[in-house]
């Protein structure tokens, strides 16, 4: 029988829906499904993680040393909790690329990236190429499945009002110290995280500068969305780098992703394939990205977008 154990992704005492959807992957994996939460102070986050249906239990790790999510702490409390399970998996965002392949390393197993689909307990499918090729690969029998899993790819797991039972887990590892943390610096924002919001308004180059970003946000405000950008966009200057969605930006897969401005570059599309409703708002009708959008408008954005915002009002 398969035996999982995710590894719970918070921050400031939230737990982060990305990790309901590794439960959901684990379903599908199929087994007895475990969360360990790594904090100094873990209850809240305990309980959250307790209410996801489909979690068979929750360990609750508390240690000091784990007040900051530091992949060279967290990993060897893994590594020493990995025996008995057959599947370890962590989300494939910043925590989980980071965390994972010290993991896997200290395991001395390869790491598998992305998980997509499920074909099998130990057989997946994942992409490379920027998205472009699916690859299927497997895990040996008798190695246990370190992988990242892509949150794009899987729904939450919906909230149960009964709680899995929770245990204390203590480690009794040497964590190494030539790691400390010093500081975390991160954009602070009133409308909804750009990789768990399920609507995202994005603007591209076209918008020809950072002011007019304005037109972004106030149509985003009125729908209550995230904010994205294209790369050009980021390169040229209007905003800052952690509002990229794309290959090398966040991906992301909301119910409703409006691009305006936005031609369709193959990077851009990688990182909104999976979004619900895709509309598209260019004044040039045969940019790429009216090739997957669900709708297209054609026009000038400076137009359009302000008759959009009144609509709304």
């Amino acid at each position: 029988m398969n035996k999982i154990l995710i590894i719970a992704e918070h921050h400031a005492g939230q737990l982060n829906s990305a990790t309901a959807r590794c439960v959901t992957c684990a379903q599908t994996i199929g087994g007895s499904v475990d969360v360990l939460v790594l904090a100094a102070t873990p209850e809240p986050i305990v309980r959250a993680a307790a209410g996801l249906q489909g979690v068979s239990r929750v360990l609750s790790a508390a240690h000091e040393a784990n007040l900051h999510a530091l992949a060279a702490t967290y990993a060897p409390q893994i590594a020493a909790l990995a025996p008995g399970y057959t599947h370890l998996l962590a989300p494939s965002t910043t925590f989980g690329k980071d965390l994972m392949p010290r993991v896997a390393a200290l395991l001395g197993v390869a790491q598998v990236s992305d998980l997509m689909q499920v074909e099998g307990p130990r057989t997946f499918v994942r992409p490379i190429y920027a998205g472009n090729v699916l690859v299927t690969v497997e895990v040996p029998e008798g190695h246990v499945v370190a992988a990242t899993v892509r949150p794009a790819s899987w729904p939450e797991a919906a909230v149960s009002s009964a709680l899995a039972p929770i245990e204390a887990v203590e480690t009794h590892v040497a964590l190494p110290t030539h790691t400390r943390f010093v500081a975390l610096e991160g954009a602070s924002s009133e409308r909804p995280d750009l990789q768990s919001a399920q609507r995202v308004v994005s603007g591209g180059r076209a918008l020809g500068s950072g002011e007019n970003f304005k037109l972004i946000y106030e149509l985003a405000d009125r729908l209550g969305a995230a904010v994205g950008a294209s790369r050009a966009a980021v390169d040229a200057g209007y905003v800052p780098s952690d509002m990229q969605v794309g290959q090398t930006g966040k991906i992301i897969a909301p119910q409703l992703y409006i691009a305006v401005g936005i031609s369709g570059a193959i990077q851009h599309l990688t990182g909104i394939k999976d979004a619900g409703t895709i509309v598209a708002i260019n004044k040039d009708a045969e940019a790429p990205i009216f090739d997957v959008a669900d709708y297209g408008l054609v026009g000038d954005l400076f137009k359009l977008v302000p008759e959009l915002v009144q609509a709304l009002n």
